[in-house]
């Protein structure tokens, strides 16, 4: 494989990542002790908001008489294909069961966690997707009790579409806190909640470590670090439209890598001319964070064909992968490290984040290499079970007695032993494992 990089990143997603494990550990134990009262200690000092914490049905009405006819149509045109992407994926989780020997049935069920909770980030961007996102998946698996958890901005509260969002896709309770306090609060069961089984959603490097601090005593959806999206994109492809999707990405965040892969020169030193200047017509807070992302992390690399190029995004694990090259069946056959994957200019990834229906909720750095995104799945517990005749129990007791005692495990090879006495007392059974 021969690679040219005609731009590498000057940095990684961690060259700058903050020790946020003590504080965000300081703050879970200050909660777990002090309960619902330190937990809005901290709002206070991070949220500044001194409303209600569990929204009032009063207060979700208001909120969606706040909300423009046209927004709210897009944000039920959403929930409608994500809800149906949804359970599209639960019928593939079906209960089965199989005669392993002939008397013994053994099965799968699959059964939904009780309590999710949903964060949905609110800061810098109102998130009005991830309520999307996390509540209708979690809805669609049948989890009993789902809380919407989104900071409150200073004085307002949380942004009337989210609550509107997380209310319509099904919500039980919307929280308003952030940060580490709200993850705490949905893991710990505060304010009257059940307590949370799973915790989904993006957020930042603190709700991160959060939920990396809480991973066992929860179910978590991912470790997620900074997003980012890589563009496969041969001579074919458009330069002005493949520039403009990896600036559009690059707003995420100042850390957020970007990656162009091709095996076309010319189209890389187009791009490349391209995407200052798209960076600089964005709106100023869009802008800043485009332009420490493409300085300081995007890469353009120049590959020799297109298996080298399959290679290299197999390599990299993207979060999202959009493919703006000839062949695509080709791509998606071939392909086999990504989050989501998008094919062809007809796709971007930000119809994955808003609209499609498929989820936004994706593994980050590398990650795409052992899991896939948030699905129905995530909230699913894939369970099994099994039962048996005596004469179907009688070769695998038998078995079993034999290597467990292999394995010095006495106890578990009597357990076999007694049933084999019980049920057929008159045979002999070589039960020492021995030659």
């Amino acid at each position: 494989m021969s690679r040219e990089y005609l731009k590498k990143a000057a940095l990684t997603s961690t060259s700058h990542a903050s020790d946020v494990s003590e504080t965000v550990r300081t703050i879970l134990n200050d909660i777990e002790s002090g309960g619902d009262a330190k937990a809005m200690e901290y709002a206070a000092k991070f949220d500044k908001y001194d409303g209600n914490v569990i929204l009032t049905r009063d207060e979700i009405t208001a909120a969606a008489s706040l909300v423009p006819e046209k927004l709210k149509q897009d944000i039920q045109f959403a929930h409608s294909n994500v809800r149906r992407f949804a359970e599209t994926q639960k019928e593939t989780l079906r209960s089965v069961e199989l005669e392993v020997v002939p008397g013994l049935i053994a099965g799968q069920k699959s059964i939904p966690v009780h309590g999710a909770g949903c964060y949905v980030p609110g800061g810098r961007y109102s998130h009005i997707a991830s309520a999307i996102m996390t509540v209708t998946t979690a809805k669609v698996a049948g989890c009993e009790h789902i809380v919407a958890c989104s900071p409150p901005r200073p004085d307002v509260g949380i942004a009337p579409a989210i609550i509107y969002a997380a209310d319509l896709c099904g919500a039980d309770t919307i929280l308003a806190m952030g940060g580490v306090q709200g993850v705490a609060a949905m893991a710990f069961g505060l304010f009257g909640l059940p307590k949370a089984n799973i915790l989904v959603g993006p957020g930042n490097q603190f709700v991160a470590e959060a939920k990396r601090t809480l991973f066992g005593r929860v179910g978590i959806d991912m470790i997620a670090g900074p997003t980012d999206s890589l563009i496969l994109a041969d001579g074919s492809a458009d330069p002005m439209v493949v520039a403009t999707d990896l600036v559009g990405q690059a707003e995420h965040g100042y850390n957020s890598p970007v990656w162009l892969v091709t095996d076309d020169r010319a189209l890389a030193e187009e791009v490349m001319r391209l995407v200052p200047g798209l960076i600089d017509d964005l709106p100023e807070v869009n802008r800043d964070n485009a332009t420490a992302a493409w300085r300081d992390y995007a890469e353009v690399i120049l590959c020799a064909d297109r298996e080298d190029m399959a290679a290299t995004s197999d390599e990299y694990a993207p979060e999202h992968l959009t493919v703006q090259a000839q062949d695509l069946d080709w791509w998606l056959e071939r392909l086999s490290c990504y989050g989501s994957l998008f094919l062809g200019e007809e796709t971007t990834v930000a119809f994955g984040d808003k609209a499609s229906g498929t989820n936004h909720v994706l593994p980050t750095s590398g990650a795409a290499n052992y899991t896939g995104g948030l699905s129905v799945h995530k909230y699913m517990k894939i369970v099994t079970w099994q039962r048996s005749t005596r004469e179907g129990a009688k070769p695998v007791a038998e078995a079993t007695a034999r290597i467990s005692r292999l394995e010095g495990m006495e106890g578990h090879a009597r357990t076999a032993d007694i049933r084999l006495k019980k049920y057929f007392p008159d045979e002999d059974f070589d039960l020492t494992g021995e030659a």
